[in-house]
């Protein structure tokens, strides 16, 4: 019996379905990373180029302050596009880690280039963010009133004979929430808020600016010492300008507590996202991040080291600091010690 005419529409429509299908495949978009950066150096745009001529992986990033990303993740929730998040401090690493944000990644890569003591551990054994860069909070001192003997140690900050001289940047700013959560770790929470109160009551002003800030203060004798992160007092060295190269000839630098536990190292860091919708192409970034050209990449973007031993960079302004002993205190240790941090902040005043 022939096919009725509806019936054969149906069938020819199928067939050439089946037909299309089969002559012209779905091409696979190209793979992609959605990377969210609180990093912001012109070295990033040669890394992000050598990882995409490597991988094939293509780079989409949207770059803001830690604050600004963390606040739109939260707001982005499980929809988030964002693959990776890269932050620049060990205290905000670990509050994303609280709020759920990163997921655990095992990886023999990162596991063996990564220094356990710079991982963003887990309960169950993995690392849900991983610290690719570090720097010091060193003391910075004017030559002309501080001795460097004087100020060898963090503790040595609330000796009275230094009131009237110290200089700090807001104790609620990361850096220096990481800073005091690793003294409270080393010395025990009652120690460092006896501490804390001794550097407050030593203030020669309200604490105020950035470390940049402190240390043109130093250096103009408005203060006689002052806290800063390493690559601050780098940046100011290699600057042309007359008034930095007239600010770093009157300050002195100190490693602190090298007979002790070692100067302060704080990171930048990053992890692969909860939700991340490309897991294997962020596992592979967090991987190239490791390796000894972005390591160069990463430290030379912000007068920075490498994580890794195996990495070189060329960076003689930073080199010439010096060698200096490192704290080992678990960075992720660190940044969970903001809270007790927090709370000394608020007992003692540092604001």
């Amino acid at each position: 019996m022939p096919l009725c005419l509806p019936t054969r529409r149906r069938l020819l429509a199928a067939l050439a379905v089946a037909c299309a299908a089969h002559a012209a495949p779905t091409i696979a978009a190209d793979p992609v990373l959605n990377l969210y950066s609180a990093r912001h150096y012109q070295t990033d745009e040669a890394l992000y180029s050598d990882f995409t001529k490597r991988t094939g992986i293509r780079i989409n990033r949207i770059e803001a302050g830690d604050e600004a990303l963390l606040e739109r993740l939260r707001t982005e929730g499980r929809n988030s596009p964002a693959d990776v998040l890269l932050l620049v401090d060990a205290a905000r690493l670990w509050r994303a880690q609280v709020d759920g944000m990163f997921q655990p990644v095992r990886s023999k890569v990162l596991d063996s280039r990564i220094p356990e003591h710079l991982r963003g551990k887990d309960d169950g054994g993995g690392a849900e963010w991983f610290a690719f860069s570090t720097r010091a909070r060193v003391i910075v001192h004017n030559k002309a009133s501080v001795k460097p003997g004087q100020v060898a140690t963090y503790e040595s900050l609330a000796d009275p004979a230094l009131k009237g001289k110290v200089c700090t940047r807001s104790g609620t700013h990361p850096y220096m929430l990481s800073l005091i959560g690793a003294i409270s770790e080393h010395v025990g929470e009652a120690k460092a808020e006896q501490w804390a109160r001794g550097v407050v009551a030593n203030f020669a002003r309200s604490p105020r600016g950035g470390d940049t800030d402190q240390i043109k203060a130093v250096a103009t004798g408005e203060c006689g010492v002052a806290l800063t992160n390493t690559y601050y007092l780098v940046r100011m060295m290699r600057s042309e300008a007359a008034a930095d190269k007239d600010a770093i000839s009157k300050i002195g630098m100190v490693w602190p507590n090298q007979q002790s536990w070692g100067t302060h190292v704080n990171v930048s860091g990053g992890g692969v996202m909860r939700n991340a919708p490309n897991r294997e192409a962020a596992i592979r970034f967090l991987e190239y991040l490791a390796s000894d050209p972005a390591q160069a990449y990463l430290a030379e973007g912000n007068n920075e080291w490498p994580v890794v031993a195996s990495a070189v960079m060329k960076n003689p302004v930073l080199d010439a600091l010096g060698k200096f002993k490192a704290d080992t205190l678990p960075i992720a240790q660190v940044g969970r010690a903001q809270i007790t941090a927090a709370k000394i902040i608020d007992r003692v005043g540092w604001r």
